[in-house]
């Protein structure tokens, strides 16, 4: 590997430490700053967060739904290379009775200094979905389904 990829994989999970950074801060401004305008963010599941996450508003909205659960992170290893960051880290959250707590892991493409996409990969998929499940309620039927 030369030296130019060496520095860029620097950069990178430079980047993903920014990003721990601005989301462990509630700082959504920073959090902009650091995303591609087509931001990609997939979120695996069976519950009413999951689904892909187009674009800095839907990437923005998910994680203040994550605020209102109080989530928070803990890297335990961040390695990159000149186009990916991949983390592991111990997430968890508590509302009431309702809690999380486990390792997940997270795959980052970096593109123009920018964070382009984020797939998540749960350490436990039908333990992160009964959470989701618990604290995040759909709305009524009819609520759900109006157009307007």
């Amino acid at each position: 590997m030369d030296d130019s990829v060496n520095i860029t994989a620097m950069e990178n999970v430079a980047i993903v430490k920014q990003f721990f950074k601005y989301y462990g801060s509630g700082d959504i401004v920073g959090l902009r700053e650091i995303f591609d305008p087509d931001v990609e963010w997939i979120v695996p599941g069976h519950h009413p967060l999951a689904g892909v996450k187009k674009g800095i508003e839907e990437v923005i909205a998910y994680y203040k739904q994550l605020q209102k659960a109080n989530f928070k992170a803990e890297v335990l290893i961040l390695e990159g290379n000149d186009e990916y960051v991949i983390d592991c880290h111990r997430g968890w959250a508590r509302v009431g009775d309702v809690k999380l707590d486990m390792n997940w892991v997270l795959l980052y493409k970096i593109e123009n200094g920018k964070i382009k996409s984020m797939q998540n990969f749960p350490g436990d998929q039908h333990e992160a979905d009964d959470f989701f499940w618990k604290v995040y309620k759909l709305k009524e039927i009819p609520d759900r389904l109006k157009t307007t």
